[in-house]
């Protein structure tokens, strides 16, 4: 752990992470559950620094069963997700707290939504420089280098920090 930067709090077992534990990783997700041979094993919740969380159970590592709640309190249903989608092209605000007078848009989740600086991508989970291709959190800490699909996906779908004229463009 001291290589990874990671914190283990818990027991060990044969020089193994073993028990109810708390571990934390260096981008500062937490997981809090149940540990065995040095692996997640059995109920544990993965807790992410933008408020979400997964709740899971968890066998030698890896996921048997989970749900993923948003920071908004919004849990992920791979079966009926019809948020923000061609059926319902709401936000979750929106569906909570209704939406807004005509001429008024709400252009994200987070109304205001934030500044993005200016070059780069809001990607969901921080910033997205296309130059360096680096993601930082929304407090500008490292959180990851994005490959070709994740660069591609971005520069597609996401918010930009800049505005562009879109359509024809006027006559000089």
């Amino acid at each position: 752990m001291e290589y990874t930067g990671s914190q283990y709090v818990g027991e060990f077992v044969d020089g193994r992470m073993e028990g109810d534990a708390e571990y934390i990783l260096p981008t500062e997700t937490k997981y809090i559950g149940e540990m065995k041979d040095g692996m997640f094993h059995g109920q544990g919740t993965l807790y992410f620094p933008n408020g979400s969380r997964f709740d899971a159970v968890w066998e030698k590592g890896l996921v048997v069963k989970g749900t993923y709640t948003f920071s908004d309190g919004l849990q992920y249903d791979p079966e009926n997700w019809h948020y923000c989608d061609s059926y319902d092209r709401r936000f979750y605000t929106e569906i909570c707290h209704g939406l807004k007078p005509a001429g008024i848009s709400q252009l994200t989740n987070m109304d205001p939504p934030r500044k993005i600086p200016p070059g780069c991508y809001d990607c969901g989970d921080g910033f997205y420089n296309p130059n360096t291709r680096i993601v930082k959190d929304y407090n500008y800490r490292f959180l990851r280098n994005a490959d070709d699909d994740e660069h591609e996906w971005i520069v597609r779908t996401c918010r930009k920090g800049w505005d562009e004229t879109m359509g024809p463009k006027p006559k000089s």
